[in-house]
């Protein structure tokens, strides 16, 4: 009765428009209710104890580190740097989405940042080169997916501070899977694109890719200070994001020249309204975090999922189906808000490692980003690029097969995840 309760009033909040905040205070209530143990002090209490966090920290800082490299130039340079190295090749404009997505990713851990950037500058010279723009739109949406994959990731502090799991281990554990998701695409698009009659560029000279990797040079060195940071136990991943803010307002200010105190205010702005979102979600979290342990759902979800708590494999198959749907519906965020309280107890009964279970469990509901009808960086890129949403759609189709593939083949061997997680940590 309490898993019914929770699901028919969260879902249908979320099914006649009320926003998903709003939605969880709601279901919090209902759970209140039936449990027959309303106090509105416990809201206000749980809001401010969820929001009470000091990795949570992270988000504001990584999140204004992103805008400033946008605006610094950052971005434009490692774009630069990739066509001089790949852009010659058949199809290579789709390389260079793939490649800079992935360093991209490394500075910012927003997808949405990242695809906004990427579609902005890439997709008008991927229409000129003659490149299909639904294709072309589809695989940089797939790209700015490895934002929350590979660290600094927004998703991992919030699925960290949610679950109770190291932050730090689960940065360094999402370096092979976001390298593989961006493999699986560029093995994708060669494959889509290898019968298409594209003009490739022209080679550029080693003087001037030597010039474009100088050039790019700052924006490459910094995920090696964040990842060695960590590695090496210098700071702590909410340190890192001061870190990498500090780094990138530096670099557009004094290396590139292109970040003005005007561009740092806007930068400034749009970071603290996503943060204020973020953290408004993160607070609706809590209190209906704390009434779902406090009703036992894990438990009755437990009971349900009994029988595969004997076989890690199939029960993760299982959880991984399972969010792949809630995806098609809920946002990113919301997502791993909502299930991690429920499902990661299920999944640390069955046996299976915390920090495998939040990369693939973030991973999973990257993917949701590119599934409709909700697929938030569908519609970014639709946006940005002018495009039909039914065209970015059909777009995105393979290049999401591939990366579905990857996270069930992490999902049947997790040694892929856990071997090289314990060699970064």
């Amino acid at each position: 009765m309490t898993i019914l309760i929770f699901a028919t009033v969260l879902l249908g909040s979320v099914v006649i428009g009320l926003p998903i905040a709003f939605a969880l205070l709601a279901t919090a209530v209902a759970l209140m209710l039936h449990l027959d143990a309303f106090d509105i002090d416990i809201i206000g209490l749980q809001m401010v104890n969820g929001a009470d966090s000091f990795p949570l920290l992270a988000i504001p800082f990584f999140l204004l580190a992103g805008e400033a490299m946008n605006a610094g130039g950052l971005s434009r340079r490692l774009i630069d740097f990739c066509m001089a190295m790949v852009g010659h090749l058949k199809g290579g404009l789709g390389y260079v989405a793939i490649f800079t997505a992935l360093m991209l990713a490394s500075l910012s851990g927003s997808a949405v940042a990242d695809t906004a950037a990427l579609a902005a500058m890439l997709l008008p010279v991927m229409r000129q080169a003659g490149y299909d723009a639904g294709r072309s739109a589809g695989l940089i949406a797939s790209g700015g997916i490895i934002a929350p994959v590979i660290p600094p990731s927004i998703g991992y502090i919030i699925f960290g501070v949610a679950g109770g799991v190291s932050i730090t281990r689960l940065f360094l554990a999402g370096i092979v899977p976001g390298v593989l998701m961006a493999l699986a695409l560029a093995a994708t698009w060669w494959a889509t694109c290898r019968m298409d009659r594209l003009e490739a560029l022209p080679r550029r000279s080693w003087a001037e890719a030597g010039r474009a990797f100088l050039a790019s040079l700052f924006a490459l060195f910094l995920p090696v200070i964040i990842v060695g940071g960590l590695k090496l136990g210098i700071f702590t991943p909410t340190e890192a994001a001061v870190v990498a803010c500090v780094y990138a307002i530096f670099a557009g200010f004094v290396i590139y020249g292109e970040l003005t105190p005007a561009k740092l205010y806007r930068c400034a702005i749009a970071a603290v309204r996503t943060t204020a979102a973020v953290m408004f979600l993160v607070g609706g979290a809590a209190v209906t975090a704390y009434l779902v342990t406090i009703a036992n759902v894990p438990g009755e979800i437990s009971a349900l999922l009994g029988p595969l708590a004997e076989h890690p494999i199939l029960l993760m198959v299982t959880i991984q189906l399972l969010v792949i749907v809630i995806g098609t519906a809920l946002d990113f965020i919301p997502t791993i808000l909502i299930l991690t309280p429920v499902l990661l107890p299920v999944a640390k009964q069955a046996g299976v490692d915390p920090v495998y279970f939040g990369v693939i469990f973030v991973m999973n509901c990257a993917i949701g980003l590119l599934t409709p009808p909700v697929g938030t960086v569908l519609n970014v890129c639709s946006a940005v690029g002018r495009l039909p949403l039914a065209s970015v759609i059909r777009g995105v189709l393979p290049f999401l097969v591939a990366e579905v593939a990857i996270l069930f083949l992490l999902t049947l061997f997790p040694q892929l995840v856990l071997v090289p997680a314990r060699w970064f940590y």
